[in-house]
């Protein structure tokens, strides 16, 4: 493991900020996602992981420098914040995917960072697995990079820490719960939160101020996602909270892995495991495409557009039966 300091993030980084096109905002949308959904079974966390991403199709990282984005919001246990074991088995994944560095970043929202991840064991973790920890709240301006557009709901656009640009690929694993501060749901396009800053050295703006006092919250969270695009994204459902949330809440068991590279697809089955397991009226009201995250994400292209494009595949009957009860739910 090792700390970064703000003579190498001017060195590592050949841009300082940069905007988005002032042309269209948003990509082209897929037309299908695959989704990989495991039972977790004997072999606990790790087999499971391996076994749902080779089903949603296992990313490219061969002699790659990754970053891995966890959910480290806060220090409270799982499902507040990624598991040590998924951590782990993400790490040893990645490794075993023939990739040559990996740096784990995230920004706290509830708690300073470096804090959070020494309470949760991640630096010591680090030592032990051998990726650098990085606290994206320590950095320095130059470690921040501007993205901004006219028809973004962010009065002055948001800034995305520099290692996601600076790294080859892009890793994510999130949670399964509800957010009561605004977000409803915090799943995969919520998780990407952490990526941002709150505050940037010279600015005198609150952004997550702004975020979550704005009525706009859950399309500003979607907007977040045109900033990058995941090799793979993990959601470990384990365990989930159907109220709530982020840090505490009701505490269901769906026992579920599931993995995509499509945020809205991933998202829109998280949120049907969710109204399975009876969760706010906030998430259970209305189509699941209509929920405001959802349906921004889609109108930019981050993700497929209707349920019919998501195909769910499983490798076991448990995980096959609970499939057709969630494309019920999706339909």
């Amino acid at each position: 493991m090792r700390d970064w300091d703000r003579r190498e993030f001017v060195e590592m980084s050949a841009m300082s900020l940069a905007t988005l096109a002032t042309g269209r905002l948003g990509w082209p949308a897929p037309s299908t996602a695959t989704v990989g959904m495991v039972t977790v079974g004997a072999g606990g966390r790790d087999a499971a992981i391996r076994q749902a991403v080779e089903l949603a199709g296992a990313p490219e990282l061969s002699g790659k420098w990754v970053a891995l984005k966890p959910n480290f919001n806060s220090a409270h246990a799982f499902p507040g914040s990624t598991h040590p074991e998924t951590l782990e088995s993400m790490v040893g994944l990645i490794k075993d995917l023939d990739a040559a560095r990996i740096t784990v970043a995230d920004r706290s929202g509830m708690g300073d960072t470096r804090q959070v991840m020494e309470d949760l064991g991640v630096m010591q973790q680090a030592e032990a697995l051998g990726f650098e920890a990085l606290p994206l709240q320590d950095l320095p301006a130059e470690g921040w990079v501007k993205v901004d557009h006219a028809d973004l709901h962010w009065s002055r656009g948001y800034h995305l820490g520099s290692i996601y640009r600076q790294t080859d690929a892009i890793v994510q694993t999130c949670c399964l719960k509800t957010h009561r501060f605004g977000g409803h749901f915090t799943l995969s396009l919520k998780n990407s939160v952490g990526m941002v800053a709150k505050q940037v050295p010279g600015i005198d703006h609150d952004f997550m101020r702004e975020l979550h006092g704005s009525e706009h919250q859950r399309r500003m969270i979607a907007e977040i996602n045109l900033s990058y695009q995941p090799a793979i994204v993990v959601m470990d459902a384990v365990e989930c909270f159907t109220d709530r949330g982020p840090e505490a809440g009701t505490v269901e068991r769906p026992n579920l892995v599931l993995a995509s590279s499509d945020r809205v697809a991933l998202d829109a089955v998280g949120v049907a495991i969710l109204r399975d397991k009876e969760t706010t009226s906030q998430v259970s009201d209305g189509p699941v495409f209509r929920l405001e995250q959802i349906e921004r994400a889609v109108e930019l292209g981050i993700g497929v557009a209707n349920p019919d494009q998501i195909e769910i595949v499983t490798a076991d009957s448990e995980a096959q039966q609970y499939a057709e009860r969630l494309r019920a739910i999706l339909a």
